[in-house]
């Protein structure tokens, strides 16, 4: 009974964790985005990381749909590890997204004619995707880690998708953007 009560404490402390950086990083975000003045790195290799960034999204995109792949066959190993390798991949992306944006100022589109609400409905979309997919998507990570697969399935129903979508939304409206970049 004891052990089973420590159990669930530390459960109930993860699950915290979660709530609490799935609330944090988007606040985060948004301050780095919309802050007045830019942090100054003193280089400009910042401008290097959307290019980055936009390798780094193609590589989870793959990975996620490995990982689809893997667990449709009954390959769970392999769906482990595609879906840790995307995780690692989210978690590098963020400290670069993170960086960029509190280093530099963000660039405008400059499409015109159809392509312009195109762009932005992604862009929208994209941005309120991304607002909310650390929260499912750190639930069902800790569930499919800790194989509670009755948890992971309930989560990964809501996760999966907005992850696939953010992700692959990202290296679009990458490829949108990036002829309008300054560097």
């Amino acid at each position: 009974m004891e052990k089973s009560n420590s159990i669930l404490k530390d459960e109930s402390k993860v699950k915290n964790w979660i709530v609490f950086v799935s609330v944090l990083v988007p606040i985060l975000v948004a301050v780095l985005l919309f802050m007045p003045q830019k942090v100054n790195v003193g280089a400009e290799w910042v401008y290097f990381l959307p290019h980055l960034n936009a390798v780094i999204n193609s590589a989870a995109s793959i990975a996620l749909i490995l990982g689809l792949v893997f667990v449709k066959r009954k390959m769970y190993n392999y769906h482990g590890a595609t879906m840790s390798v995307a995780f690692v991949l989210g978690a590098i992306f963020l400290v670069s997204y993170v960086v960029y944006h509190g280093a530099a100022e963000s660039t405008p589109f400059g499409g015109e004619g159809w392509i312009r609400p195109v762009y932005y409905f992604l862009l929208i979309t994209h941005i309120v995707f991304a607002a909310v997919a650390l929260f499912p998507i750190l639930f069902a990570y800790y569930y499919g880690y800790t194989d509670q697969r009755a948890k992971h399935r309930k989560v990964v129903k809501f996760a999966y998708p907005i992850w696939l979508y953010v992700s692959v939304t990202g290296v679009i409206v990458y490829l949108m953007i990036s002829p309008y970049y300054i560097h």
